[in-house]
């Protein structure tokens, strides 16, 4: 309760938020907000560990229809799309909050990471199966991943969600393969 209060707090007041007002949103009192988080970071940084723990969660049931269903590269990069930015559009100004501000020690940056090598892999994976990627698949997987979360974090929770957008600059990183005349 209080890290979705916190989340609603953040996601309306940004960085301005305060613990008075997430306790006070929790419905819970200052004292006790204390008892289960020192300060306002901590539940910055819970909120990001529950994003990065939903996230997951959904991408790896996306991943398991996507490989069993094997669509075509666009279908599949479209249905990755939608729920990466269904993640973030929610609520754009938390998404971008925790991007800037989320404190990474080292355990944070271990999850972190470790999501996106997932998300590497599975790119990677439908590139190769559709042909696509070129004769490293793996690092144009890498370079998709990390143009689409610059994208998401650095522009589009400040200016708004474009999927075509980032279709298009999916397309651009990895053409079709030339199948000649």
């Amino acid at each position: 309760m209080l890290v979705e209060a916190a989340a609603q707090v953040f996601s309306r007041e940004g960085a301005g938020a305060t613990t008075n007002r997430i306790a006070e949103r929790a419905g819970f009192s200052i004292g006790t907000l204390y008892q289960y988080f020192p300060d306002k970071l901590a539940l910055l940084r819970a909120v990001a560990e529950k994003h990065l723990h939903d996230a997951d969660r959904r991408l790896t049931e996306v991943f398991a229809q996507l490989r069993a269903d094997a669509p075509a590269f666009d279908t599949t990069m479209r249905t990755l799309l939608d729920v990466v930015v269904a993640e973030h559009a929610d609520r754009p100004r938390l998404h971008a909050l925790l991007h800037r501000m989320a404190p990474r020690g080292l355990d944070e940056l271990v999850v972190v990471q470790a999501l996106e090598d997932r998300i590497c892999d599975e790119v990677a994976f439908h590139l190769k199966r559709c042909d696509r990627g070129g004769d490293d698949p793996q690092r144009a997987a890498r370079v998709v991943v990390h143009t689409v979360d610059a994208q998401l974090h650095r522009v589009m929770t400040r200016h708004g969600f474009d999927i075509d957008a980032l279709m298009a600059t999916v397309n651009q990183l990895v053409p079709p393969p030339d199948r000649g005349p």
